[in-house]
């Protein structure tokens, strides 16, 4: 297992702040619900970012970190679903309540190939809807420009969730090193476009 540097440190500190930073101020205009999803993601994603500073990468072998941290991409996800398709948002948060239960069921009950598979739909899923959604609404000219950021933003959540689903299959898209590697940049970087994006979309 890859060792921690300073600067894999520096990278989670700042993303934790950023998360942070989203819980304050929130997201203007956003019904009441759609307010405690964002704000559950961003809470997540900041535990995440701590514990990860706290006990190094050797956290994201742990079966209950992996099925908190799924909160992040399926709360994001249902949020902007209940912001700008409000019709479709009752089905959408069942599916993504199933999603969870799936994931925490088949991490507990299940050969490690199905968990890994049930992860990765779910994660995909999620990261289609947070890219799809905004790109869609900036297309129809029915939300800012900003709301591409939050595209970017998912496109990279969903790239970090299926590197790390298919690590967890012993059959990784490439090397456990560079993947840890490269993981608090993502992280950092995906963040930063959800918070920049979330404020002027």
């Amino acid at each position: 297992m890859r060792r921690m540097t300073l600067w894999d440190r520096v990278g989670l500190l700042a993303t934790g702040l950023l998360a942070a930073y989203q819980i304050v101020v929130g997201v203007e205009g956003t019904s009441q619900l759609a307010t405690w999803l964002y704000t559950l993601a961003f809470g997540v994603l900041l535990i995440a970012g701590l514990l990860l500073i706290i006990f190094g990468f050797e956290v994201l072998d742990s079966s209950l970190v992996v099925i908190v941290a799924a909160l992040i991409p399926l709360s994001l996800s249902v949020a902007l679903v209940f912001d700008h398709a409000p019709a479709l948002g009752i089905g959408y948060a069942i599916f993504a309540l199933l999603g969870l239960l799936a994931i925490a069921l088949t991490r507990y009950a299940a050969t490690k190939t199905i968990a890994t598979m049930t992860l990765a739909f779910v994660h995909a899923v999620a990261a289609l809807v947070i890219v799809g959604l905004p790109l869609v609404l900036v297309a129809r000219g029915n939300a800012e420009w900003g709301l591409v950021l939050v595209a970017i933003g998912g496109a990279l959540i969903g790239i970090g969730g299926l590197l790390l689903a298919f690590l967890k299959t012993g059959k990784p898209l490439v090397s456990r090193d560079v993947i840890l590697t490269i993981l608090p940049a993502l992280l950092l970087v995906m963040t930063a476009a959800f918070v920049i994006g979330l404020a002027i979309r």
